[in-house]
Order: C-alpha cells, then sequence, then structure tokens
C-alpha cells in the first residue's frame, strides 16, 4: 500500500502511519501489512496503520537490546534521563488536541472528556522525571560483613510495553515514563485498536533526539504480541488488560523468570451505607458507571446496598439511567457515547442475557439504541436483587451494566466486597470519614475511594488477587522497573567519598 492508503481522523496528523518505528528509523514492515481502525461511532474506518509481524518484533527487541547493552541510555545520569522525559512532556502537551482527537475517534470517547484523559497521560511524563531528584539510585547501607556497602536500583533491561484500547495514551506514558527513568530500554505494543497514540509518543521521541533503540513502536495482532512476549531477550513485560491474556503473559514469564508487572481486570464494589442520601446515591453510581460506557478496570460495578433501602435505590438509579443522553461522543453535549467495538458490545449483550437467565431483576435499559442505526450503542443497565454468586456479578462485564446486590448489615456488605477473584478497586458511600476508612482497611482490593471512582496516578495503582501483579505510579511504580543490587567493598570508592 502506498502512503495514501493510510488515512487519519481529522484533527490528527500522523508523519509515517504505514511505517515502525525501530532504531531510531522509521521503516516499513517487514510483511507489509496494514491495520485498519473502525469508530465506533459510524462503523467506519477512520485510520490504517502498519501491521508488525514476527520478524518486526524481533528487530524492534534486538535494536532495544543493543541500546540497553551499549549503555548509551541507562549510563546517563537520572536527572539526564529525567530532561527528555520534560522535553517529551512539553511537545506531548503541544500536541494533546491530536491526542483527544484520537481517543475520540478510535474508541468513541467522550470529546468533552478527552482534554482531561489526555492531560494526565502528559502529566506522568513530568510527574516521573521529578522523582530522578529524590529516588534513592544508590544508597551507602551499613554493613556487618564489608567496609563499605552500596544498595543500588538499576534498570532491569528491555522492557516490553503493552497498553489496552480504552485509555491507550495515559496507560502507554504510564509504562514509558517509569521504563525511560529507570534507564530501560523500550519495545511500544499498542492495542491494534488504538495505535495512533503510540505513534505519537514515536514521533516526539524522535524529534527530540531519544537515542536510537531506546524507544520502539511495532503495532501488531495477538499472534505477533504473543511472540514479543516470548522474546528471551525482553526482561520485563508491562501489560495492563485482561486477566485472561494476563494470566497468559504471567504464565510464558514464568517459564524464564523474566518479570512483569500486570494489571488486569476487576469487579470492584462499592458499598452504600445508611447515611448516604438515595438522590445523591443515584446520582454517583449513574455518573460512575456511564464514565467510558462502563469500560474502565476500577469501575465500581457492583453497589451493595442495604436490603431495606433496596428497591428505593434501584427506582432512583433508573430514574437517573434514563437522564442519561446517549450520542455521538464528538457531541460536547453527549454523557455516554458507544462501546469501542462491535465485538465488545455483543460481550456487554451476552452478560445481559446471562443475567435475566439466571433470575436478576432488569430494571432499565439492556438494550440497543432503536433511533441509531449506526454505531455501537447501548442503554445504560441496571439489574437489581442481584446473587453475588451469580455470572454478572463475578465476572468482569466491561460496559454500562450496574448489579445492585442487597446485604443484610455493614459485616455483610465487606464480605459481599470480598467475595470475588478480583481486588483492583472499592469505594463506601458515606460522609463519616471514619466509617470509610475502617471499611477501606477491609476491603481486599488495591484502591479505594470515599464517595466514589477514584484514583491518583502519582500514586501507586494495581490489584490483589487476579487483578493483577505489582503496581504502576509513583515511586512503586518506577521501583518495578528497577533490579537492586548489593555492593560490598572493603572500602569507599571515589565516586561515594
Amino acid at each position: 500500500m502506498s502512503s495514501s492508503e493510510f488515512p487519519t481522523p481529522a484533527g490528527v496528523s500522523i508523519a509515517h502511519p504505514d511505517r515502525i518505528y525501530v532504531d531510531g528509523a522509521w521503516v516499513a514492515p517487514a510483511g507489509g501489512g496494514a491495520i485498519d481502525v473502525v469508530s465506533p461511532n459510524s462503523e467506519e474506518v477512520v485510520a490504517r496503520v502498519a501491521e508488525g509481524s514476527e520478524a518486526d518484533m524481533d528487530a524492534a527487541v534486538a535494536a532495544a537490546r543493543r541500546a540497553f547493552d551499549s549503555g548509551r541510555w541507562s549510563d546517563l545520569a537520572p536527572a539526564e534521563r529525567a530532561d527528555f522525559l520534560r522535553r517529551m512532556a512539553k511537545r506531548l502537551r503541544a500536541r494533546e488536541p491530536e491526542l483527544a482527537a484520537a481517543w475520540t475517534a478510535q474508541v468513541g470517547g467522550l470529546a468533552s472528556f478527552a482534554p482531561i484523559l489526555v492531560g494526565g497521560g502528559t502529566h506522568s511524563l513530568d510527574a516521573m522525571a521529578a522523582l530522578a531528584e529524590s529516588f534513592e539510585f544508590e544508597r551507602v547501607a551499613e554493613s556487618k560483613v564489608a567496609g563499605f556497602a552500596v544498595v543500588r536500583r538499576e534498570p532491569v533491561g528491555v522492557v516490553a510495553a503493552i497498553a489496552p484500547w480504552n485509555a491507550p495514551y495515559s496507560i502507554m506514558t504510564g509504562k514509558v515514563a517509569p521504563a525511560l527513568l529507570a534507564g530501560c530500554t523500550v519495545v511500544m505494543k499498542p492495542s491494534p485498536e488504538t495505535p495512533l497514540e503510540a505513534y505519537i509518543i514515536a514521533e516526539v521521541a524522535d524529534a527530540i533526539g531519544l537515542p536510537p533503540g531506546v524507544l520502539n513502536l511495532v503495532c501488531a495482532h495477538r499472534e505477533a504480541s504473543d511472540y514479543l512476549v516470548r522474546n528471551p531477550d525482553v526482561d520485563k513485560v508491562s501489560f495492563t488488560g485482561s486477566t485472561v491474556a494476563g494470566k497468559r503473559i504471567a504464565s510464558v514469564c514464568g517459564e524464564r523468570i523474566a518479570r512483569c508487572t500486570l494489571e488486569l481486570g476487576g469487579k470492584s464494589a462499592v458499598i452504600v451505607l445508611d447515611d448516604f442520601p438515595t438522590e445523591a446515591a443515584a446520582k454517583l453510581l449513574t455518573g460512575t458507571i456511564t464514565v467510558m460506557s462502563g469500560q474502565v478496570c476500577a469501575m465500581l460495578s457492583r453497589a451493595i446496598v442495604p436490603r431495606a433501602r433496596h428497591d428505593e435505590l434501584a427506582d432512583a438509579i433508573a430514574g437517573e439511567m434514563a437522564k442519561v443522553r446517549i450520542g455521538p461522543s464528538e457531541d460536547m453535549a453527549t454523557q455516554m457515547g458507544p462501546l469501542a467495538m462491535k465485538r465488545q458490545l455483543e460481550r456487554v449483550e451476552a452478560y445481559i442475557e446471562t443475567g435475566k437467565a439466571e433470575g436478576a431483576d432488569l430494571v432499565c435499559g439492556g438494550g440497543r439504541l432503536s433511533h441509531m442505526n449506526r454505531g455501537y450503542f447501548l442503554e445504560p443497565t441496571l439489574f437489581a436483587n442481584v446473587d453475588n454468586r451469580s455470572t454478572i456479578a463475578q465476572e468482569e462485564i466491561f460496559g454500562p451494566v450496574l448489579s445492585l446486590i442487597p446485604c443484610e448489615d455493614d459485616e455483610d456488605a465487606v464480605r459481599i466486597a470480598n467475595d470475588t477473584n478480583y481486588g483492583l478497586n472499592g469505594s463506601v458511600l458515606t460522609n463519616d470519614a471514619d466509617a470509610a476508612y475502617g471499611i477501606a482497611k477491609r476491603m481486599r482490593a488495591g484502591g479505594f475511594g470515599q464517595n466514589g471512582m477514584k484514583a491518583d496516578f502519582g500514586l501507586p495503582f494495581g490489584g490483589y488477587k487476579q487483578s493483577g501483579i505489582g503496581r504502576e505510579g509513583g515511586v512503586e511504580g518506577l521501583l518495578n522497573y528497577c533490579e537492586t543490587k548489593t555492593v560490598l567493598l572493603d572500602a569507599a570508592p571515589a565516586a561515594l567519598r
């Protein structure tokens, strides 16, 4: 295909969509294939990019390996690496309108929310750069067996950074920033549904003169991605996505004891306490389940409520869901856009049918919009009287489907919240901070917020149980890209006197 056959969405300018970025150069993919990106608003192709093959993955990893082993990146002082991150952030900030337009075009993210999401992704580069000043890459320690001891934090090596389609820019920068600051080299593998953000990141890296091989980009489908994970020269895999895929990656990494960070699925619970007003709870729960059309790993998709208040809460939530304005994601007045792709729409519909078949009460929603004959639009959906052992209460739906689960008391609510294979997020609706903290300590989840779905990506983010391994964000996120080395010497070296 010629470069003219590789369109990009309006407002997005990609210089080389027909190429991959390897060893500091934009090169044609070995197989010559292409990946089409389909708009969930129109069901039309809005972008096309080069499709990488196994040979391309080998080339990218080899380039990252050479760049790492040469020391031309890892031997730089942390402050120098941090300066590159700041320069990347500056250029990316100038391209945030493009990044926002790309997200809206590829997965139907709301144009009204896109600048906020994109801005957070750029901020992660600056936030990680700031850690260079305080993070102890090297510290002197006391030793009973040596005259001088040093504990060093050294880069883990070559990193495969694999991002999903729901928040592709912020999740990819959340991997690239700590990896580069630590001194690692990176192969970016974006989702084939959302490749454009990674292209912009690569273009910026190229523009600021990041050394060749330090940051590479290959977009591919599942087979080549699996091949990347199995490459013995990949020292660490950083993956965000489904638990099913995460289990596969963990098993592959386990075979050769490669490092991995896995940020996976969730079935997070929000507990409603008696002091929280019904109207306020209904507004908050509706406003949460419709964020990104419910396609959020940390989504509060199980609402655990006192049995005596169950019916009134169900009625109030249904009333709020009826008010949600569903429409094209480019419309600034839209409150919920489409699901990201046809297969995701069909997946959510299948779960809705399962919920009905297993005896939950479908209070509202559950269907496509009859007046919209194009796009992957679905009504926000509420199930009431849900048994926590049921499929819709135990499996991640990844759509605007809320399950209302009755409980007997606060103790029962915490038991139900923890009765899941997941443990990514949690919340409690209460105006009592002491009560909120008490429940936070008892809920088995990596994150917790009072009165809503909350996250601060400058702080550690990740989950318990099948929601993942490791953390991203903050100091803990940087540590995941480091190996720890203990050095025992007879005396202090000149560099540390």
